[in-house]
């Protein structure tokens, strides 16, 4: 079949979210050789997640605990996940992640400064490592390890990739090698506890911890990294709705929602048809690659109206921002509670967050921008 569009192509790439209007705007699924079927649209987008017996998450031959998973399969595994983002934890957690907000913010330079650099990557960072209970000593490894992913990625290398996903399995089974070692010393952290979960009665293999931590890692790393530039970003640009919120920070979490789904951190999820399937008018036989386009979904004017206008009274169930039906991000209440903190303390310990030139925009897969420079003060 040929190619509808080029999702590779170099307009497409400078600016993803005005290109995927436009597509959107044509159509609501489209073909092409590299992302298979592109979903443009929020109601395809919906059924395409909530129907996991059409379409598979089974896409890869690479284990992938539980993302890459379909029941029966999913279900244990999908329960394990979720019980590390209970409303319990999540609370147990908050004033570190408070105190690592704090700490960041208040090192932050007056005047022009790059908050990817400076506040975002440092966060999410220092906020998966507080979280999987880590010494400090893996900060710098990490750090690096992040930007040679991130090169790898956008060069779509096959060799990188494959070598720095090695790397970081192997700083995850030194984190486990050292709690076995430790025994009954090992600290109550999350890591010590992915050893003592058990499925149908047997233990987590190391290659299932290994896979459920890199999914939990990535996603930290990328797209909370990515959803703080994006929120500093839309503060800046709304000196109404960021004086607001600073007073009265009661309506953060719907901004943060508003914000995430004007500029997608997370661009795509992909899919595989069991069967063959009508999908927005198409006739997609069974086997093919299905790329859901969150970062289009979620600006469906269909649904939202105007994409680019902040609303605070939209809707929740109309967000997809952290998927939909039972592959739905189980780390959601963990990001929420993140960035709810940070735009709390950012906003207490500041009393204005101006543009000072325009963001560089990510380029596929990476989502939200490379570099938000902002005036502080």
């Amino acid at each position: 079949m040929a190619d509808e569009w080029d999702p590779r192509a170099p307009e497409v790439l400078a600016d993803q979210v005005s290109a995927y209007d436009a597509m959107r705007a044509r159509c609501p699924v489209a073909h092409d050789d590299y992302l298979g079927w592109t979903v443009f649209t929020h109601q395809e987008a919906v059924r395409v997640v909530t129907d996991h017996t059409t379409f598979s998450n089974v896409v890869s031959s690479h284990l992938s605990v539980p993302n890459g998973m379909d029941p029966p399969e999913h279900t244990p595994h999908r329960r394990i996940n979720e019980s590390y983002f209970t409303p319990e934890r999540m609370a147990e957690l908050e004033p570190t992640c408070r105190r690592i907000a704090a700490d960041l913010v208040a090192s932050l330079p007056a005047g022009p400064v790059d908050v990817m650099a400076a506040l975002a990557r440092p966060y999410a960072l220092a906020m998966q490592t507080a979280f999987m209970g880590w010494p400090e000593r893996l900060h710098e490894p990490l750090r690096a390890w992040t930007a040679r992913n991130h090169a790898a990625t956008l060069a779509r290398d096959p060799e990188a990739l494959e070598s720095v996903a090695l790397e970081f399995d192997g700083y995850i089974r030194e984190q486990l090698d050292e709690r076995r070692a430790a025994g009954d010393d090992a600290p109550d952290d999350v890591t010590t506890r992915l050893l003592r979960e058990r499925v149908h009665g047997l233990p987590l293999t190391d290659e299932e911890i290994v896979s459920v931590v890199r999914n939990w890692t990535v996603g930290e790393l990328g797209t909370i990294a990515a959803s703080v530039g994006i929120l500093v970003h839309v503060l800046a640009q709304h000196r109404a709705l960021q004086d607001s919120l600073r007073s009265d920070p009661g309506p953060l979490p719907a901004a943060i929602d508003e914000a995430l789904r004007i500029h997608p951190p997370l661009i795509a999820n992909r899919r595989r048809t069991t069967c063959p399937v009508e999908l927005g008018g198409r006739e997609i036989p069974a086997g093919e690659r299905v790329t859901v386009l969150w970062a289009s979904a979620n600006r469906d004017e269909a649904v939202m109206g105007d994409p680019d206008e902040v609303r605070l009274d939209r809707d929740p169930a109309d967000y997809l921002l952290y998927g939909a039906g039972i592959h739905e991000c189980p780390g959601a209440p963990l990001a929420r509670m993140e960035l709810r903190v940070l735009a709390e303390e950012l906003l207490a310990r500041t009393t204005a967050i101006r543009p000072a030139e325009p963001p560089t925009p990510a380029a596929y897969p990476a989502g939200g921008f490379t570099s938000v420079v902002v005036d502080v003060a």
